[in-house]
């Protein structure tokens, strides 16, 4: 019974843990041209957006360009990131 409770109780930290890394990720990415810098958490969710002087220089339609591909490739690397730490959890706690 002692076996069982501390391998249940391993487990239980091991899901905390696993917790707090898919709290932890973000994927951040800059532009090519350095105008916008983009940080969104594991859920994809913004979190932080920066903007240079540059973008003074772009047009609407340029900012919204430059805004949807540097945030989307922020999501893209965030959602990587968790799917290894997913894949990662899933293979550990069912070995």
């Amino acid at each position: 019974m002692d076996e069982l409770e501390e391998r249940v109780r391993n487990r239980l930290y091991r899901m905390r843990d696993f917790a707090e890394e898919l709290a932890a990720v973000r994927g951040r990415e800059t532009s090519d041209d350095g105008t916008v810098t983009a940080e969104v958490d594991g859920n994809g969710a913004l979190v932080d957006l920066r903007l240079s002087s540059g973008i003074s220089r772009l047009t609407a339609e340029q900012f919204e360009r430059v805004l949807v591909r540097t945030t989307t490739a922020a999501a893209r690397s965030a959602f990587e990131r968790r799917g290894v730490l997913v894949t990662a959890f899933n293979e550990e706690i069912t070995a």
